[in-house]
């Protein structure tokens, strides 16, 4: 099988990466940079391929597992993010009550 081939991706694989390039191409992307970056979403979260065939390496136990982690990690970097906002200090204007 040919370097790239996507033919040991299931349909529901196949759709995903679709939409996804749709939406990078929405926002601006080239499509060969596109159809790229969906394909390497939808490796990293299902692992790749999944119809059955030569040197399958993860469970399917295994794959649940590292989405999950995978979106542990996202959501812990999105705290994150969120608390260096909280943490900057805003100065605010003396309300119209006070000056009186």
């Amino acid at each position: 099988m040919p370097r790239g081939s996507k033919a040991k991706y299931t349909d529901k694989q196949k759709r995903k990466a679709e939409h996804i390039e749709e939406s990078y191409e929405k926002r601006g992307m080239s499509k060969k940079t596109a159809a790229k970056r969906a394909w390497q979403t939808v490796n990293k979260q299902s692992g790749g391929g999944e119809k059955s065939g030569g040197g399958r390496k993860a469970s399917a136990k295994a794959k649940k597992a590292a989405r999950k982690e995978s979106g542990q990690r996202a959501a812990k970097s999105r705290k994150i993010g969120s608390r260096k906002v909280q943490k900057t200090t805003t100065r605010h204007k003396a309300s119209s009550s006070a000056k009186s």
